[in-house]
């Protein structure tokens, strides 16, 4: 019985030895995976991953180029929004000479009272603002008379006798008013409405005629010269009020 153990456990250990023996083969037996390129491979390597690299570094300057052109082109179109802006501005305020298709009004005296010796007086300021008015009407955008442009702050009156525009003296005639319609059309349509206008009859009140000259082409207006004064404004005190 006690041989029959013997056995067994020398089986056992020589189970054991030889498993332990098979690993440590196999172990051996396996080297450790070692980087066997050649020197050109490595270097052929290092030149594509800098290859690689310079081509990442041309596209983000490519990009911040991109941005900074974007930037230049949005400040630009801004700065060129607020131009456009300003120039509208100032040719609805009249500061800037305008051209376009209009007709010509002159206000002469009436030569045959002349002959007769009758005195002509110069031109009331209701005439004229009668004129003016009616001109309106019929959808004139831009007018000068005397070659004075006229704006939504201009004042016709009477000054010791003597009719003036925005202080510029009316005493000499003939007087040439240059109107300026939307178009061609609205020009055509304003020289009709003006041959039939009741407010020009009442020149010959004055001994005074108006005559409307037939559209002939672009007619130019000059800017307003003189300096626009604003009245009750101030500018906004942002201290003040609520906020929004």
């Amino acid at each position: 019985m006690d041989k029959f153990k013997k056995n067994i456990t020398f089986t056992l250990i020589t189970i054991v030895i030889g498993f332990m023996v098979a690993i440590q083969f196999r172990t051996v037996k396996e080297p450790v995976v070692r980087d066997t390129r050649d020197t050109w491979q490595i270097r052929e390597d290092i030149m594509k991953e800098n290859e690689l690299q310079g081509k990442l570094i041309s596209e983000v300057r490519s990009n911040e180029e991109k941005i900074a052109k974007y930037e230049t082109e949005l400040k630009e179109s801004k700065e060129k929004l607020l131009r456009e802006t300003l120039e509208e501005l100032k040719a609805e305020a009249g500061l800037t000479e305008v051209t376009g298709n209009g007709i010509i009004l002159m206000i002469e005296p009436v030569y045959e009272e002349l002959l007769i010796g009758t005195p002509i007086s110069s031109v009331s300021p209701d005439l004229l603002k009668r004129l003016v008015n009616e001109l309106n009407m019929y959808d004139a955008k831009y007018i000068s008379i005397d070659n004075q442009r006229l704006i939504n702050t201009t004042v016709i009156r009477d000054i010791n006798g003597e009719t003036k525009i925005d202080g510029h003296s009316l005493n000499r005639l003939p007087i040439e008013i240059k109107v300026i319609a939307e178009n061609s059309k609205a020009a055509d349509k304003l020289f009709k409405r003006m041959q039939v206008s009741k407010s020009t009859d009442e020149f010959f009140i004055d001994n005074l005629r108006v005559k409307v000259m037939e559209p002939t082409g672009m007619i130019t207006i000059p800017a307003y010269e003189n300096t626009i004064r604003i009245r009750d404004m101030e500018p906004v005190n942002s201290d003040k009020g609520g906020k929004s």
